[in-house]
This record gives structure tokens, C-alpha cells and sequence, in this order.
């Protein structure tokens, strides 16, 4: 940045120099016909444009270099930022949202970068120039200096309106990503409802929006032009008449004044560079703006991390009146919740939709804090220990599989931080019976599955998790509806691979089918936010009424 700005300084003082050398230039060679003066006169102007040039390059490569490595850390940055906030951000905040962030703002402000030190030389050329056009006539100077006022005043206006406009339009941006993110990642869905005109119409109408905000920011900045053309050409008149008169009067020679009309005329092309630069200026403002609204939000749970390091290996659970809302509701997701799991154990969650369960799940590895109350590990409040530790001795299998557009193995190998032997991700393929259908795939465990998977049935993609949480090997596991989108053949299968999942782990089970959790060591009937009854299957169709209901429902049992 520094060499940025001295080269800034040498262009801007070649500039004056080049507006300066016309008084000798007329005056010396053209009047007093000074040969001398002619030789070393092309030599003199090759030289202050070579120079020139090289300032120029240095300024203009240097700037954008650093435009873009800006955009680099910012980009870094924001990602950084995003990926570590909790789960109830990404709960109120879209992800075409986020990736506009991202993509778009960022770019706005790279842009910037370069407008930015464009500003700063040609403020500086505007000072040399000021500087010759002060040294040749104060007196013409005052007239020229008297126009900038006129100038100041409307160019502030506009600024205002160019930020307020270049802030609709980057969120209609950001809508637009919203739209398409919805659209491609729901393709199947629009396909189905033949809801494609639905979507056309939905884009077409944030697009329009969009659009109408650009014309209006465009219409905003062209106005500044030739507002600024007339005021300067005011002074221009006003120059030209009084100089004339001091030429004509012979209180001023030729060279002096047009070596000052060449300065005004030359001050003028920064100026209208400066005000021709205020839209990106302004898009670049509004667009941190945003930015720094992602950066600047407080993550409660990385704000409220622990120094000790989770150990959870043979050590009991305990949920001491756990309350839990979300943040900006004042209704309880769960009420009082006390419960005792030894290290070991099968423990089941049961109850109807909304009674709390996978809220359970979602509190355990601290996705969301909990309101009020404890959840302890070994006696030690989960709060307390290292949220990366933490979340290691933890494994979670949910209802929607996630796989990335990458291979077999490093789908089954994600959250290793070390490179995984090949024997002990066939063994842990193996015991989520995914070794026979991972070796007919075309590559094997080399081949790419697509977008989430997209080349798997649902059943393959279930397997790979489970084998993917085999092979982190976390003393706890937690199994939200795992099994409750897949067909009975591919849940028997999934099943049996998460028996073997669950062989010497303590496991948490949000249950939808109770066929899956019979011979659970203990079920938790959860009614109305809060504990209805514990125990095992046969003294709940007893005691529970929540449990015997939803028993009957799902077996047809009068």
C-alpha cells in the first residue's frame, strides 16, 4: 500500500508537471524561439510520460493485488465466521443469503479497492494542479476555487441516495441466490408438483426488483455527470473571460494562461473521475455494511467455550432440569428435564411430533444451549469442556443422510483429521454392510456419488453414515429417526448395521417407528415438552398412556 501510494504521488506529480511545462513550452519556443529550449523540450516530455507510466503500472498492479488478496482474507474471513455460528442462525438466515455474502458483496468491495486508490491519486493530481494553477494566477485560481462549493453539496446528496439504493439492490441480490438455491436444491419437488411457472414467476418478480434498483442507482449516478459538467463549465467561462483580458491588457502572456487553462481543463478529469466513482464507492459501503453484519454477530456458544477436554468413554449422562426455547420465543421446548443414563446404555425417545426429542439430540453436542439446568458427563457440565472435544465424542446418524459431492472414501472418512488406512474403513464398511455395494460401484471406493449422494439409494447413502460414524468411533451416538424414511428391506439391513453401531456406545434414539427400540434398555416417554414416564417397553404399555396410544397406532392394536 505504501509503494501504492508514492507511485500514486509520482503520477499525480507528473501530471502537474505536464500541465506546467505548457508556459515554457509557448512562451519560450513559440514566442521568444528558443532553439536551445525546442531540442531538449520532446526529450523532456518523452521522459515525464515514461515516468508517469511507470507510476501508473506500479499504482494500478500493487492496488489490485491487494484488492484481491483483501477479497481472499475477507472471503476466508466470512466463511470462517459462517461455518462456526450455531445452528439457530442458519435457522433464520437463508443459505442463498449467506453465498451472496460471500460472492457478491465481497466482490463489490474488491471492486472498491481499486476506485479507492483511483480516488486518492487523482485527489492528489487535483493538488498539484491546484499548486500550478495557484502558482501561475491566485487571482484565476479563486474563480476556479469558488466553483468547487457548487460542486460539494449536490455530489453528497447523491452519495446518500447511491448507498440507500446500493443496499436494496444487494438484497434483492441476495433474494434472487435464496431463489435459486430453493429452486436447484428442490428441483425434484418443483418437478413433481409441475411447479416450474410457480418458480419462473418467483424469480422473475425479485429479478424485476433487482433490476428496478440498478436503473434507479444508474439514473442516480449518471445525474452526477453532467451536473458537474455544467457547474465546472461556469468557471471555465469565467476563466477564459478574465484571462483573455489580462492577455489582451498584457498583464499575463500567452503561456501563462493557457499553461493555467491547461491545468483547469486537466483538474477537471480528476474531478469528474472522483464523482464518476461515488456509485462503486457507495455499492462498496452498502456491501460491508453487510458483511460486517455477518462478522460482527456474537456466537454465544464459541463465546462461552470450555478448556476441558471431553473424555466420555465409559462415563454416565445426567439432564438436571433442563429447560430449552429457542432464542426470540418465550415458549418452552422442554420443561424440567431430569434424567440418569449409565455409560452403555440403549436409551429411547418417544412421543409425538413436537414433544421435544430431537431438540434433545440437538442440546447434547451443543448445536443449541440450553436455557436453564445442566447436561452433565460424568459430573462435569457440558459447557465446561472444549466444544471441539466435545463434539468428537460424539457421533450423530440423522433421519436425512448428508453425503458431499466427493468420493466413497472421503465421504466415509469425513471428521478424520488424519489420513485413514484403508483396512480400517473396509472394516468399518464392513459392519455397516456397505462393503458388497461400495465394490460393484464402477471405481469402488474411489467412485464420486454426486450431489448429496444423488447416484445411491437411500438405504447406500444410510449405510455410508453409519460407516462413517463407525469409523470416528465416539463413545456416544446419537440416532435421530434413522431409520424412518427407508423401506422395510433397506431399514432390516440399516438395522442390523446399526446394531453393530451401537455395541459399546452410550445411545441416544429419537424414535419414530417402536418396532426399531422394543429391547431398548430405556424408554423416555416425553409429552408436552416434559417426561410422561422411563422404562422398558412392556412396563410403558402399563404405565404410560402417551406410549400405549402410540404403540396401538402404529401396530393397528384395539
Amino acid at each position: 500500500m505504501t509503494i501504492a501510494i508514492i507511485a500514486s504521488l509520482g503520477t499525480a506529480g507528473t501530471e502537474a508537471l505536464l500541465a506546467y511545462l505548457v508556459k515554457p513550452l509557448l512562451d519560450g519556443i513559440f514566442i521568444d524561439k528558443n532553439m536551445s529550449l525546442l531540442k531538449l523540450m520532446p526529450a523532456l516530455i518523452i521522459g515525464v510520460y515514461f515516468v508517469k507510466g511507470v507510476f501508473r503500472f506500479l499504482q494500478v498492479y500493487i492496488m489490485r493485488y491487494i484488492g484481491q488478496k483483501v477479497v481472499e482474507m475477507l472471503r476466508n474471513d466470512l466463511f470462517e465466521k459462517i461455518i462456526n455460528l450455531p445452528l439457530n442462525f442458519f435457522n433464520t438466515t437463508s443459505t442463498g443469503v449467506l453465498m451472496s455474502r460471500i460472492t457478491n458483496d465481497v466482490n463489490l468491495v474488491q471492486q472498491s479497492m481499486q476506485t479507492i486508490i483511483s480516488i486518492l491519486r487523482e485527489t492528489l493530481t487535483v493538488i498539484g494542479l491546484a499548486a500550478v494553477i495557484l502558482y501561475m494566477d491566485w487571482k484565476l485560481a479563486l474563480i476556479t476555487i469558488l466553483c468547487y462549493p457548487f460542486l460539494v453539496h449536490p455530489l453528497i446528496t447523491i452519495s446518500r441516495r447511491l448507498r440507500r439504493l446500493s443496499r436494496k439492490d444487494q438484497e434483492m441480490m441476495g433474494g434472487l441466490s435464496s431463489i435459486l438455491q430453493e429452486a436447484f436444491s428442490g428441483i425434484r419437488i418443483v418437478k413433481a408438483f409441475t411447479s416450474e411457472k410457480k418458480e419462473i414467476d418467483k424469480f422473475a418478480e425479485t429479478n424485476a426488483m433487482a433490476v428496478k434498483y440498478v436503473i434507479k442507482s444508474i439514473k442516480t449516478a449518471e445525474l452526477s455527470s453532467p451536473l458537474m459538467e455544467f457547474i465546472s463549465s461556469l468557471g471555465f467561462a469565467a476563466i477564459i473571460y478574465f484571462g483573455g483580458v489580462q492577455v489582451i491588457n498584457g498583464t499575463s502572456t500567452p503561456g501563462t494562461f493557457f499553461s493555467f487553462l491547461a491545468a483547469a481543463l486537466l483538474v477537471y478529469r480528476p474531478i469528474k473521475s472522483i464523482g464518476n466513482s461515488n456509485n462503486t464507492i457507495q455499492q462498496a459501503i452498502a456491501a460491508s455494511e453487510r458483511i460486517f453484519g455477518i462478522l460482527d454477530v456474537e456466537n454465544s456458544i464459541v463465546a462461552n467455550n470450555g478448556n476441558i477436554i471431553c473424555d466420555a468413554k465409559n462415563k454416565d449422562i445426567k439432564f438436571h432440569n433442563v429447560c430449552f426455547k429457542y432464542e426470540g420465543t418465550e415458549k418452552l421446548v422442554l420443561n424440567e428435564i431430569n434424567l440418569n443414563i449409565k455409560a452403555g446404555q440403549q436409551v429411547a425417545f418417544v412421543g409425538s411430533s413436537g414433544a421435544g426429542k430431537t431438540t434433545i439430540a440437538n442440546l447434547m453436542p451443543r448445536f443449541f444451549d440450553i436455557t436453564s439446568g445442566s447436561i452433565m458427563i460424568d459430573g462435569t457440565d457440558i459447557r465446561e469442556f472444549d466444544l471441539k472435544s466435545l463434539r468428537t465424542e460424539i457421533s450423530i446418524v440423522s433421519q436425512e443422510p448428508f453425503l458431499f459431492n466427493d468420493t466413497i472414501a472421503n465421504n466415509i472418512a469425513y471428521g478424520k483429521n488424519i489420513d485413514v488406512p484403508k483396512e480400517d474403513m473396509i472394516e468399518a464398511s464392513k459392519a455397516a454392510f456397505a462393503d458388497d455395494f461400495i465394490n460393484e460401484m464402477p471405481q469402488g471406493y474411489d467412485t464420486e456419488i454426486g450431489e448429496r449422494g444423488i447416484i445411491l439409494s437411500g438405504g447406500q447413502k444410510q449405510r455410508l453414515t453409519i460407516a462413517r460414524a463407525l469409523l470416528k468411533n465416539s463413545p456416544i451416538l446419537i440416532l435421530d429417526e434413522a431409520t424412518s424414511s427407508l423401506d422395510t428391506e433397506s431399514e432390516r439391513i440399516v438395522q442390523k448395521a446399526l446394531d453393530n453401531l451401537m455395541k459399546g456406545r452410550t445411545s441416544l434414539i429419537i424414535a419414530h417407528r417402536l418396532s426399531t427400540i422394543l429391547d431398548a434398555d430405556m424408554i423416555v416417554v416425553l409429552n408436552e415438552n416434559k417426561i410422561e414416564a422411563t422404562g422398558k417397553h412392556e412396563e410403558l404399555l402399563k404405565t404410560s398412556k402417551t406410549y400405549s396410544r402410540l404403540y396401538k397406532m402404529q401396530f393397528n392394536m384395539e
